[in-house]
């Protein structure tokens, strides 16, 4: 058994809420990012997972004045957009979410792209696989490269009474499956500030091939083992959950880790009735 207090006390580290530990600068952001791997923007309920806000902010709910000395995070994101320092979109659990550098060729390696930017997507959309408003969003950057919301909109002929939610919707299926992300902010719109957006395959050209080198069960072992040493244990229900993987895919990828050592099945945690997967070095730590 691990008790519950030991498990805390590794994630007040891991998820930089210890104290001390908090990040005060868009550098320390950054280094933060390429120690875990991946982390979502935002918290989000019902998920045990590190989140910038958290690690800056402290491990308290998202403040809604935007006066709050958490939301400096919000600058950071904005500014190093343009930079190419991290990957920002929407990924996990459909949720803003930061990925390193490192880490996204892994997450590219399981996304429905198949190496061919300008017709991977006209197969999915034959196929049923990708709605017209996605198609029509797509196609709109990929004939004027990057473009701002407003100009993405009407670009992509979604201008109309109605649109607004069939539009964000594709914008969100497009992110999630790596093919849109935003590049940078502009002012624009009636609040002066809407998001820039292009081709993930244009804004990192090198993505394909180092993708390209990586079998999913690579990607799915190397993602999985930056999850553990972020969360250390975790219900085997909520890990199915947090990524949404083929059951026989992630059942793979586990007992791969178990057989190697890394982790161990069924193990009590003080204070929960579940049995959860954890890191091996948990057991030996003091």
């Amino acid at each position: 058994m691990i008790s519950a207090e030991k498990i805390a006390h590794y994630r007040s580290h891991t998820f930089n809420t210890a104290p001390g530990l908090r990040l005060h600068s868009a550098e320390q952001a950054v280094e933060y990012v390429n120690r875990r791997g991946f982390v979502f923007f935002w918290p989000i309920k019902g998920f045990t997972y590190p989140s910038l806000w958290a690690a800056a902010a402290g491990d308290r709910p998202v403040a809604d004045g935007h006066d709050d000395p958490g939301h400096v995070t919000w600058g950071w994101k904005d500014e190093l957009l343009p930079r190419k320092v991290w990957y920002y979109a929407r990924v996990l659990r459909r949720r803003n979410t930061m990925l390193s550098l490192e880490a996204l060729p892994y997450f590219y390696a399981l996304s429905p792209n198949y190496g061919d930017p300008e017709n991977d997507y006209l197969d999915q959309y034959e196929q049923g696989l990708m709605t017209n408003e996605a198609r029509q969003v797509y196609e709109a950057l990929l004939r004027k490269g990057a473009l701002d919301t407003i100009s993405l909109r009407k670009e992509a002929r979604m201008m109309g009474t109605g649109s607004d939610s069939r539009f964000n919707r594709a914008l969100e299926d497009l992110q999630i499956e790596f093919k849109v992300l935003p590049v940078g902010v502009t002012e624009a719109g009636a609040w002066n500030y809407a998001f820039r957006y292009d081709l993930v395959s244009r804004h990192f050209p090198n993505l394909v091939s180092q993708a390209g080198a990586i079998t999913e069960p690579q990607a799915r072992r190397w993602i999985l083992e930056r999850y553990f040493a972020s969360v250390g244990a975790i219900e085997k229900r909520e890990l199915a959950k947090f990524f949404g993987w083929r059951p026989e895919a992630l059942e793979r990828t586990v007992k791969s880790m178990i057989a190697d050592g890394l982790i161990a099945a069924d193990v009590e945690i003080e204070g929960n009735p579940h049995p959860q997967l954890a890191l091996i070095s948990l057991f030996t730590s003091s």
